[in-house]
């Protein structure tokens, strides 16, 4: 189902409404230069509660991406002394990205070493026990690469990871984990994904967010 734009066309917008919709997304993801600019565009006032820990934040999120998950782990450790002990997932998570450089380093000697010292404990948790085996099978392949587990190698792998650790250093420091762009556009979609199903039970496809943005 379609909505025709003149029946919302006419409501308006506070503009600071949407100010604050762009500045808690470059805020969330550490566009410290983009957000210096769009405040000095529209004449906001600078989040300082915010801006404190966003240098932290970004550089522990590039060394995460960066294959220096090591680093990562150093600086959360700073910044929120207890966080990798709640979140054990994470924390794993985290030292199977340093495990999977030194694989592809091919240090599969070291690689062994730190996944018995560093890795090993986790596997006293049951749900731990797939990730651990997955990532001891990287250590089997001459080129891991190919083998049946080769997401772990990913950019995007690396890219899931570090943007939990950024929500998660978030929620830490009791600051929403998500935007309040993306609950928008979640609960927009989810308005009209039910509205589809309520009024076009025989009608179009369903309501697709990426085929609204591309038009």
């Amino acid at each position: 189902m379609d909505i025709d734009p003149r029946q919302y066309e006419h409501l308006a917008v506070n503009d600071n409404d949407i100010h604050s919709i762009v500045m808690s997304y470059l805020v969330h993801n550490c566009f410290k230069e983009t957000l210096d600019s769009f405040i000095a565009s529209t004449g906001l006032k600078q989040p300082s509660d915010c801006l404190e820990d966003m240098e932290k934040r970004k550089r522990i999120f590039n060394f995460a991406l960066e294959r220096n998950a090591l680093k990562a782990i150093e600086l959360t450790e700073e910044l929120a002394p207890d966080l990798l002990e709640k979140d054990k997932d994470l924390h794993f998570d985290l030292l199977g990205l340093h495990f999977v450089e030194l694989v592809c380093s091919r240090k599969c000697s070291e690689a062994i070493e730190f996944a018995c010292s560093k890795l090993s404990p986790f596997g006293n948790v049951q749900k731990f026990v797939r990730k651990l085996e997955e990532c001891m099978a990287l250590v089997a392949y001459e080129e891991p690469e190919k083998s049946p587990v080769f997401h772990l190698l990913s950019l995007e792998h690396r890219q899931q990871v570090a943007e939990s650790l950024n929500r998660a250093i978030l929620a830490h420091a009791n600051l929403p984990s998500y935007t309040a762009m993306e609950r928008l556009i979640q609960q927009t979609t989810v308005v009209r994904q039910c509205l589809d199903q309520e009024l076009s039970k025989d009608g179009p496809p369903p309501f697709s967010l990426k085929d609204f943005l591309g038009r």
